[in-house]
């Protein structure tokens, strides 16, 4: 046997030795009426049960598709829409949908929805709270585009959370993830989720897929490469925001990685079934990523054919291909590579997400999500409510790296001329997995907005015949507006022409800042220059760290940039984000980007090196004070602390609480945080709970802000 396609007999061994659970569920002890389905009052088990009894084989391999739908026994077609930071209905990525005109133009259709910084700069938040309304709203807006009659998509599972972990800054969709710490993503993860499914005890508003399980955080070569780890990192790193996400979120969908975890390809790894479902109890979908079908022939070379790696994927227990599978799967059942039972065994979980939105009640209008529609004449993308919660999400996620001499914020008192300058100054940019806000704000014009007539505003884009220099000369104070370009238009896809710059299907090989010369020539005229750095991910900003008397760090996408971030300059906001990564001080911190093992001087965990901006950093306009901690209860399984917080200066102010556990090797690790809101002298007594399994044997427990 050629060893390089083992992997085809061993899952044709794991189908037969190991039976999943949905095989043993009971079916109904009396024959029931022809849409008994559609039946609320039976149990979830017994309705799916008698619709599988009901499906015909080619009705089945539909339902390998991303699509829930079955026309003729009337359940509605639903398929996935992207909702990253907001509902994609558009965007660089033409989520909308593409078509090609009689003439051979290919267009892209437009449909605006609410868009929020990206994922990245949502999780610099820490703000659980705040990712649950910002979810809410993103399911709300693809519930009114479902429900609408004649809608153009009816879609209803939303591709969302990300809960893959940024260990590495070189990682081209570090701007998808939350950020390297397994508990702080996992906190975030179970936010979106619950925004995105609802509180409803019966049914889900969306379904909330997670991405993209596992260990996918290298781009160039995610199509054949192995990400090579041990359990204990599975369980207690990797896996972790997964787990927590099904468990104690309530997702039941997630998406299957291109890599490879320990040799084996995550579209068809043992541990889809061993451990999500048998162990977590992911009873819904799991779905593979884009192409991920031919990537496991072409470049995983699994298997010589398609037909025996479609076999393998169903076989391992994805229930929905993102690619062409129906030749192939027909193929593998002619064959007898593959049974008509572990269609069955696949497709289960469809069925069960399909029912959780509502899709298989008699009367779609008893879910109190179906009927969610616009009451006015008003879209929803139009609310000046929706508008005041993404400037709200936007200012809770800027990041004031460094202040010296109280640059900031500005006081327009005193300040006659502002000077603001760079490529990202007056252009609000999206990325891949963007749709299309009906409006953006961009950095000048919320700084325009802010000062109105009392503040004179220049303006720049660089530093082309010194024009840059020349107003920032002339103004009190400049501001440098530069970072990374998501790249968002597919043209070449394994190619960025900036090297610090990074993507989906590309990883970074830098991490110096392009623009820092712009910023060292705009200091060389004005001293009171500050950097506004607009990006995806950390950047080496030794110089800049050095010499400037401010930093800030704020993400793309976001309709409400230029607010936001105005609203953090001028003081109206008091910034309270911290850094999600650690913001290494050179390259050659890091450890090679395939080594996975994280214990090798990876993320703030292990890294061995004095970083330039730690995890869960991030200054305030006042000062907090740590006066007192106590434990309060501890029941074995989780402990209880007190922590309590002056906020000594003049400004209100939100903290972020951290809770963190170093053990006997100094490794540490965060195991709860809140972000508090403190008023000016005041001392709030701030009750955190960490799982004891998280702070493990004989840690010491600290707290802290660092800000």
């Amino acid at each position: 046997m050629n060893r390089k396609y083992l992997p085809l007999f061993l899952f044709a061994i794991f189908a037969v030795a190991t039976p999943v659970k949905s095989q043993t569920r009971t079916q109904p002890s009396a024959p029931l009426p022809a849409q008994a389905f559609r039946d609320t009052t039976l149990s979830d088990d017994a309705r799916i049960n008698h619709l599988m009894s009901l499906l015909t084989l080619d009705e089945k391999i539909d339902l390998l598709s991303t699509d829930l739908g079955i026309p003729r026994l009337g359940i509605p077609h639903c398929g996935h829409f992207e909702g990253l930071h907001g509902l994609a209905l558009g965007g660089p990525g033409g989520w909308g949908g593409r078509e090609r005109t009689a003439d051979g133009r290919m267009i892209t259709h437009e449909y605006p929805t609410t868009i929020f910084p990206q994922a990245y700069g949502l999780g610099c938040s820490w703000d659980r709270d705040l990712l649950k309304r910002i979810a809410e709203q993103s399911s709300h807006e693809a519930r009114l585009f479902s429900n609408a009659p004649g809608s153009p998509q009816k879609a209803l599972v939303m591709r969302a959370p990300n809960a893959d972990l940024a260990r590495d800054p070189r990682w081209g969709r570090t701007e998808e993830s939350f950020g390297e710490d397994p508990y702080l993503v996992s906190e975030l993860v179970i936010a979106s989720i619950k925004g995105l499914q609802g509180d409803h005890p019966r049914y889900w508003r969306t379904a909330a897929l997670m991405k993209h399980f596992l260990a996918n955080s290298n781009e160039d070569g995610r199509d054949s490469t192995s990400s090579d780890f041990d359990r204990q990192l599975f369980d207690e790193y990797y896996a972790y925001p997964f787990r927590r996400g099904i468990q104690e979120g309530g997702s039941r969908a997630f998406m299957a990685a291109y890599n490879s975890w320990n040799g084996i390809p995550m579209t068809i790894h043992p541990c889809l079934e061993e451990i999500t479902r048998r162990e977590w109890g992911n009873n819904g979908i799991i779905c593979t990523d884009g192409g991920a079908l031919k990537l496991l022939v072409n470049a995983h070379h699994s298997f010589p054919t398609l037909t025996e790696g479609a076999a393998a994927v169903v076989k391992a227990g994805v229930g929905q291909f993102l690619d062409e599978y129906k030749p192939y799967i027909q193929e593998a059942l002619e064959k007898k590579l593959l049974s008509e039972a572990d269609i069955n065994r696949a497709i289960r979980g469809n069925l069960y997400v399909a029912l959780k939105l509502g899709l298989l009640d008699e009367n779609l209008y008893a879910n109190p999500y179906y009927t969610e529609l616009v009451t006015s004449a008003m879209p929803e993308y139009a609310n000046p409510e929706v508008h005041k919660l993404v400037r709200e999400a936007t200012a809770r996620t800027v990041v004031l790296l460094k202040n010296d001499r109280a640059t900031l914020p500005l006081d327009t008192d005193k300040i006659k001329k502002i000077a603001v300058i760079g490529p990202y100054a007056d252009k609000v940019v999206q990325d891949w997995y963007s749709g299309t806000p009906k409006y953006t704000v961009t950095i000048l014009d919320g700084i325009r907005k802010a000062v109105g007539n009392n503040v004179e505003v220049l303006y720049a884009e660089d530093n082309r015949m010194d024009r840059a220099a020349k107003i920032a000369a002339e103004a009190d104070v400049a501001l440098v507006c530069v970072g990374n370009h998501p790249y968002g238009v597919r043209r070449d896809w394994k190619f960025s022409p900036v090297p610090s710059d990074g993507r989906e299907a590309v990883d970074r090989t830098s991490l110096q800042l392009p623009d820092e010369d712009l910023v060292r020539q705009i200091h060389a005229v004005n001293p009171n220059t500050v950097l506004v750095l607009v990006s995806s991910f950390p950047y080496a900003i030794n110089w800049s760290d050095r010499h400037l008397p401010a930093i800030l760090h704020i993400t793309h996408c976001s309709q409400e940039q230029g607010n936001g971030l105005a609203d953090v300059l001028f003081g109206k906001v008091n910034p309270a984000g911290r850094t999600t990564q650690t913001w290494v001080r050179d390259i050659t911190d890091l450890p090679p980007i395939m080594d996975y093992d994280i214990r090798n001087g990876r993320t703030y965990m292990y890294f061995r090196g004095t970083p330039l901006y730690p995890f869960g950093y991030g200054l305030s306009y006042t000062t907090f004070r740590y006066d007192r901690f106590e434990t309060v209860q501890d029941d074995g399984k989780h402990l209880r602390v007190n922590v309590y917080v002056t906020n000594v200066g003049s400004r209100d102010g939100d903290e972020v609480v951290q809770l963190y556990a170093t053990d006997a090797d100094g490794v540490s690790r965060l195991c709860a945080f809140d972000r508090v809101f403190i008023r000016a002298g005041e001392t709030k007594k701030v009750e955190l709970t960490a799982a004891r399994d998280r702070i493990g044997k004989d840690a010491k427990l600290w707290a802290g802000g660092h800000s």
